[in-house]
Order: structure tokens, then C-alpha cells, then sequence
């Protein structure tokens, strides 16, 4: 149970929700941003019925400690 909660603490999520009428280009040009940009990397992604779509990213949270 404790790894668990660690586990969750080590990273931060964001859900992409890419609607059925924007083109599946579109939606790759948008996760392909957040990765080189913003260091998402891709966890899981959900196709819908009637074609939406959802995105989970996510990436390591850094923790700085104060050194001074």
C-alpha cells in the first residue's frame, strides 16, 4: 500500500480529451507538443464509441531541495 502512494507522488497527470471532429492529425500534433515541450510522456489512451478520445500523460515531479 505504500508503494502505491509513493508511486502516485512521483508524477503528475494531465488528461487530453480530443473531441470526434478534430482529425487525428490534429490530436497527434498536440500530444507530440506536450512531449518534446513539456516532457509528457504517454501513459494509456482511450478510444471512445462515436470516436472520442483521452489521453493520459505524464511526467516525473521534481523536487528541489534547498541547498543554502
Amino acid at each position: 500500500m505504500r508503494r502505491e502512494r509513493d508511486y502516485a507522488r512521483q508524477y503528475e497527470y494531465l488528461v487530453l480529451t480530443v473531441s470526434p471532429r478534430e482529425s487525428i492529425n490534429d490530436a497527434r500534433q498536440r500530444l507530440t507538443e506536450h512531449a518534446e515541450y513539456g516532457k509528457w510522456e504517454l501513459e494509456r489512451s482511450r478510444l471512445y464509441m462515436g470516436g472520442g478520445r483521452q489521453f493520459w500523460l505524464r511526467r516525473k515531479v521534481l523536487r528541489v531541495q534547498r541547498t543554502a
